[in-house]
């Protein structure tokens, strides 16, 4: 499995007992969802490596407890402390009108309300506290804040996301 058919589930942040049990740090508004998830990847030395999970439930708001087959006792567990996880694509929830997932959008052309065509969404950065579409026109970045006010519509089908920016952001880029 390669990271790309992947997404990031969270990263396992301590052991929870001496047989092996580790507690993941969910990444998600929604870790419900997870529960039931049967296996997962782990990225051991920049390679998805894939586990079964035994048993698992929720601990505290966004805690996982898993047990995985094979790891049985802690040293085991305390190799894999820090791991990055990951889940198939597939086992995303389908999101509906404006929510969205990063990776889902990109490629979509970006236009605004009043200016029209700005260009194609290269990559959304999400390293900020307020993250960035990066959208590429002409050669040219240009960057406009992924906020729910400025989104209008995301048409799936077309692969157009409508924004409606505030007057004079678009224009810093272009002009």
């Amino acid at each position: 499995m390669k990271k790309e058919d992947c997404f990031y589930l969270g990263k396992i942040v301590k052991k929870y007992s001496f047989k092996g049990e580790l507690l993941v740090n969910l990444d998600t508004d929604q870790p419900q969802l997870y529960t039931n998830i049967k296996s997962l990847f782990l990225d051991i030395n920049n390679r998805l490596i894939p586990y079964f999970i035994k048993e698992s439930q929720l601990h505290k708001s966004n805690l996982l407890r898993i047990k995985l087959e094979d790891i049985n006792t802690e040293s085991e567990a305390k190799e894999l402390i820090r791991k990055k996880v990951y889940l198939p694509l597939n086992l995303l929830p389908k999101l509906v009108g404006k929510a969205f997932y990063y990776h889902e959008v990109l490629g979509f052309e970006i236009w605004d309300k009043d200016l029209g065509k700005v260009g194609i969404l290269k990559g959304v950065n999400d390293q900020s506290s307020q993250a960035l579409f990066e959208i590429e026109r002409n050669g040219i970045e240009v960057l406009i804040p992924v906020h729910d006010e400025f989104i209008i519509t995301i048409d799936r089908n077309k692969r157009i996301i409508t924004v409606k920016t505030p007057p004079g952001l678009i224009d810093l880029y272009i002009e």
